[in-house]
């Protein structure tokens, strides 16, 4: 955590979901930073060690989609928590890495920034 505050990475390549998702890592408390594919997303954390979360989207354009990213993270980056969410694929926690949360898109403003809390509360652990 940067100042006391929680740094958050919004990966999402629709400009305005990831604008309105930044809004809200904002409004929760937290520092958002903001990718619009993997890639980016992998600059951007090898570029930085302050990032707690990583909040993705599954479908993206790019070598990797959300789920891949989020599997590298937890292998690349181990402490980061990870959100991941979609409007197309329903997924099962088998496919996502232990310790990570799922949303369906459209999701509740309410619960994303919840899991954000519970997420970033619960310390270097990878359970959930």
């Amino acid at each position: 955590m940067k100042n006391g505050k929680a740094v958050v990475l919004v990966v999402e390549d629709s400009t305005i979901i990831r604008m309105s998702a930044v809004d809200l890592v904002l409004s929760a408390g937290y520092e958002a930073l903001e990718a619009c594919d993997a890639d980016e997303a992998i600059g951007i954390l090898e570029s930085r060690n302050d990032i707690d979360l990583v909040f993705t989207d599954v479908q993206m354009p790019g070598t990797m989609d959300g789920i891949k990213l989020s599997h590298y993270i937890r292998d690349r980056w181990p402490p980061v928590r990870l959100i991941v969410a979609s409007g197309e694929a329903i997924l099962e926690k088998s496919n996502l890495p232990t310790g990570s949360r799922f949303f369906s898109k459209p999701y509740d403003d309410h619960a994303i920034t919840d899991a954000m809390a519970h997420l970033l509360s619960i310390g270097n652990t990878t359970g959930c």
